[in-house]
């Protein structure tokens, strides 16, 4: 089947169904292989890489305080897809131009491979029915090359670029102890180094190692993830040299849904610590893909005696990150439970939304999802004069099945959701601004066309929304000196018509999904969420403001500035008539990207 559209012209073949036809709750479901594929062409051709490895097993010391090291972690990932396996046993190596880049391989990334970094990609598109446009993996002609120790992603620079960084480069720094948001974005490899202040490091179990004090070592590491069988298998395996590392499996009761949070606490002698982020916490998603966290004050263990209430926030943060927590039913985190109500939580200053899989009815839809996020804006923002020309943005890194029309689920309960302000009864209907990469901000991104196996917009997917694509915005990051760093992070605003104030903000690991957000059912008396997300909501209320003003001028990093520090640039650019959205499964080989590949699927 041939599509035209604003967006070009796709080639399918028969795709799959919607969200509706999957099975109900409860039908045993294997996911199959998205292997990863190479290009036979004239041109120097590069691997897409297969499906995200997704471990949990990768956790990370977070120092903010260089005298703090934490005694015991618990370390919450998602997933590793059961269809990386292939690249983990087997990484694509391939060599650019030696005009562009000088020699490169594609790195092994420690065991994890080159993989897809979302795993809820497509609610519908993950049957691998018959027929389907999957591509399938081939090996390099070229003889393999043993892999180098530390081996690190290459850079547009060369790579010379990398002698002159500092042997403490993936360390932690210390964040300014007064910054009033606590909302961070990572280091990214071939910036200037004024972007580069100020950030955390978080990676897999044997760096995570690596990085405490020789001394700490061995202390205590939980890891909550949601593998199944063979990538349970590799999950284990990875661990073995580190016998402090212990496993905590999360359930997963409804078909096709996914763990998808990415989530550290840190006990250190002093407290403890709680980090929210939007990486995978496999080391290639921390080089040169743009990423973000909250990073919570240290808080301190309340005096013996004390109440359960108390050290309570005024955003609720304790009570809802213990109910998150209990929402798995694991004995492992009883443990962690019962840490956190010992201790004082009062500073914080952000709501927590989070999604857990199941179907809720009456009170309790409220309680996770879009539903939950609507709430929180119903009860803590106020009505704005004019609300209906301020405009919604939602950027991501990867795209679910939304319907056949926008009033299926985007335009309308999700819409309503991200509209909500206070407790007025206008239903505007403002402008929708939607972040995605196009083909050319990936093209010419500082990992290429690679940084796409991480943008899992499927053909199967997109060719039955076209409908969405109008809603679509580059990618531009000027202001943070990230424009060529493909977005990894979640962020979902309110702002102005002018774009230099907001009405809340919010980091995620949820993308635009259905399987992540939740979806209405019955009538609308039920809502059913399919995967485990984990986000933080800054309201101005919380922090004494009317709205929040957008820092325009984010870096070097200032401890002074009352003003937000959006990763991206505002106002969004609007796709033209010749942009076209990433999708994954589909060739790109009419120019080269910024090492001299293409991108071509068997």
């Amino acid at each position: 089947m041939s599509q035209d559209s604003q967006h070009g012209k796709w080639t399918i073949s028969s795709s799959d169904d919607d969200d509706e036809g999957l099975p109900p709750s409860g039908t045993a479901t294997s996911k199959p292989h998205r292997p990863a594929v190479s290009s036979h062409s004239p041109r120097q051709s590069v691997s897409p890489p297969g499906p995200k490895l997704e471990p949990a097993s990768a956790a990370v010391e977070v120092k903010p305080e260089p005298a703090k090291t934490p005694v015991s972690s618990l370390v919450i990932g998602s997933e590793a897809r059961q269809s990386a396996a292939m690249n983990q046993l087997n990484p694509v190596k391939y060599e650019t131009s030696p005009s562009l880049a000088g020699k490169r391989k594609k790195e092994a990334s420690d065991g994890s491979g080159w993989a897809l970094s979302d795993s809820d990609d497509d609610d519908g598109d993950v049957k691998g029915k018959s027929g389907s446009n999957v591509p399938k993996r081939a090996l390099s002609p070229k003889t393999k090359k043993p892999k180098v120790e530390n081996e690190r992603p290459p850079s547009p620079h060369g790579r010379l670029y990398y002698i002159e960084e500092p042997e403490d480069f993936f360390e932690s720094s210390v964040p300014c102890l007064n910054d009033t948001y606590r909302f961070y974005l990572n280091k990214v490899t071939g910036l200037d180094r004024k972007y580069n202040n100020g950030f955390n490091y978080c990676f897999d179990i044997a760096w995570m190692v690596k990085q405490y004090p020789s001394e700490f070592r061995d202390r205590p590491v939980l890891i909550v993830h949601g593998d199944k069988r063979e990538a349970k298998a590799r999950l284990i395996q990875q661990a073995q040299p580190f016998p402090h590392v212990r496993f905590c499996q999360a359930k997963l009761d409804i078909a096709f849904g996914t763990h998808h949070t990415k989530m550290m606490l840190l006990w250190y002698e002093e407290g403890f610590r709680v980090i929210i982020l939007t990486s995978n916490l496999i080391r290639a998603d921390w080089y040169q893909k743009t990423q973000g966290m909250w990073m919570s004050p240290l808080f301190p263990r309340l005096p013996k005696g004390s109440s359960v209430s108390e050290g309570e926030s005024p955003t609720f943060f304790k009570r809802d990150l213990l109910e998150y927590l209990a929402s798995y039913r694991a004995p492992e985190l009883e443990e962690w439970i019962q840490r956190i109500k010992e201790h004082d939580l009062s500073e914080t200053r952000v709501y927590l939304v989070g999604s857990t899989p199941g179907r809720y009815v009456g009170s309790d839809m409220e309680r996770w999802g879009h539903l939950r996020l609507r709430r929180l804006l119903y009860e803590h923002t106020e009505p704005i004069p004019g609300e209906e020309r301020w405009p919604v943005i939602g950027q991501f890194s990867s795209i679910g099945s939304m319907g056949l029309d926008k009033t299926k689920w985007l335009a309308g309960e999700f819409q309503r959701t991200l509209t909500t302000l206070g407790k007025s009864s206008l239903r505007s209907d403002p402008p929708v601004h939607l972040l995605y990469p196009s083909v050319e901000d990936v093209r010419t991104s500082l990992e290429g066309y690679p940084a796409g196996g991480s943008l899992p917009y499927s053909i199967q997917t997109a060719q039955k929304q076209l409908w969405l694509h109008s809603y679509f915005h580059r990618w531009k990051a000027n202001t943070t000196g990230r424009s060529h760093a493909m977005p990894h992070i979640k962020t979902y605003m309110r702002t102005s018509p002018d774009f230099t104030q907001l009405a809340w903000f919010l980091v995620t690991s949820a993308n635009l999904s259905k399987a992540a957000w939740g979806a209405l059912e019955k009538n609308n008396t039920q809502v059913m969420v399919r995967s485990y997300e984990l986000g933080v909501l800054f309201v101005p209320s919380a922090f004494d403001l009317k709205t929040f003003p957008v820092h325009r001028n984010p870096f070097p990093v200032s401890s002074s500035s009352s003003g937000f520090p959006v990763p991206f640039d505002l106002p969004p650019t609007c796709y033209s008539p010749k942009d076209q959205p990433w999708i994954w499964n589909i060739p790109y080989n009419q120019a080269p990207d910024t090492h001299g590949n293409i991108w071509v699927p068997s």
